[in-house]
């Protein structure tokens, strides 16, 4: 069964600017904690950690969001996953010529990648004569995902996007209450006796 994941924000902003830092005092003497010699050959050398200026932020606690980025830093990061993004294509079509460009990605596929998730999690897609594998805690975080999509983008989408979406929802509800309903049968049913054993 799955359980929600617990995962702690990371503002990499702080980070780069440490980096920055640390490389501009990189020249620098370092008189708290020296560091051990290096490995001969050139290889990975022993770093002794040295504490933290007096002056560094504390961590943030768990569970608080960073500040949002500022809309320069939105702009600057993404030309450069566009840039990184269109580097990978590249490569690929590089390797596979005949392949063609890959379409946009759209509203419908994020949709159908909730949907094929949660039909996975109710055993869907079991190869035949294998035993269906069922998260159906995980379904029901999915499904429930898919709910805060609808409700969080109504009136913002097309015909067509808020028709996929509600066909969507509606299908995977409908098997999530075929599979509860079965599941719920049974854990009703008695258990059954033993098979009498024969008599030499």
């Amino acid at each position: 069964m799955s359980e929600t994941p617990k995962f702690t924000v990371i503002d990499r902003r702080k980070i780069k600017a440490d980096e920055e830092q640390e490389s501009q005092q990189g020249s620098a003497p370092q008189s708290e904690a020296p560091s051990a010699p290096p490995e001969p050959g050139g290889g990975p050398r022993l770093v002794v950690n040295e504490p933290r200026p007096e002056t560094q932020p504390e961590a943030e606690p768990q569970g608080e969001m960073p500040p949002p980025p500022t809309a320069e830093e939105s702009r600057e990061q993404k030309a450069a996953y566009d840039a990184s993004a269109q580097r990978l294509e590249d490569l690929v079509r590089a390797q596979n010529p005949a392949a063609g460009a890959p379409p946009p990605i759209t509203f419908e596929n994020l949709v159908q990648q909730f949907y094929v998730s949660a039909m996975i999690q109710m055993g869907a897609g079991a190869q035949e004569g294998q035993r269906p594998r069922v998260d159906i805690l995980g379904a029901r975080n999915t499904i429930d995902l898919l709910g805060i999509l609808a409700e969080k983008t109504r009136g913002n989408l097309t015909d067509v996007e808020q028709g996929t979406l509600e066909t969507v929802l509606f299908e995977v509800r409908m098997a999530f209450l075929e599979l509860t309903n079965m599941i719920s049968l049974q854990a009703m049913q008695p258990p059954q006796p033993p098979p009498p054993q024969a008599k030499h």
